[in-house]
């Protein structure tokens, strides 16, 4: 196999990332499926909380991305496999952006401010209902679209690894 290794950055990087995304997506999902009550407001705290930490990891990873230029590919695939696994790594990077980002705009939107943590950050104002409506909709379309991202680049990291034997999850793992 030829091909550039990665630098320990990108490994630990898109490891915190793929881990700290899935969990607080995770959290998000198992949120929505409860009654308001005082263990969905402690979990919306923490999964704020967490997504506003995550935001600072994204954008670290997204400058580390742009510093170190994209990932090359270990194989050679037909031309539309190589746009699509693009357009899926392009997608997961805007998610995990834009997620904690409309993640904010619900809290600020709905007038509750933002806590990280217990430490309040930006104080409680006046709902801007248009900004917590946006907000909403981004997060419920982005989330979707994140999880089908993440399955595509799961089955590719899979179908690389297993059917094309090009070594690309040992690559990602840094070996």
């Amino acid at each position: 196999m030829n091909y550039t290794p990665l630098s320990k950055a990108t490994v630990i990087l898109h490891w915190l990332i793929a881990v700290g995304f899935l969990m607080i997506l995770g959290v998000g999902l198992y949120m929505e499926e409860l009654p308001r009550g005082p263990e969905k407001f402690e979990l919306m705290g923490l999964h704020k909380s967490f997504g506003f930490a995550f935001l600072f990891l994204a954008a670290i990873r997204l400058g580390w991305r742009i510093k170190e230029g994209a990932i090359s590919s270990i194989g050679e695939g037909p031309a539309w496999q190589e746009k699509a696994a693009t357009g899926v790594h392009h997608l997961l990077l805007l998610a995990t952006i834009l997620m904690p980002i409309s993640g904010l705009m619900m809290s600020i939107g709905g007038g509750y401010g933002v806590d990280f943590f217990g430490i309040n950050i930006l104080a409680e104002s006046q709902k801007i209902e248009w900004l917590g409506g946006l907000g909403h909709e981004i997060h419920e379309i982005l989330s979707k679209l994140a999880i089908l991202a993440v399955l595509l680049h799961v089955a590719g990291g899979i179908k690389h690894q297993f059917i094309d034997k090009d070594g690309t999850i040992s690559r990602m793992l840094g070996r």
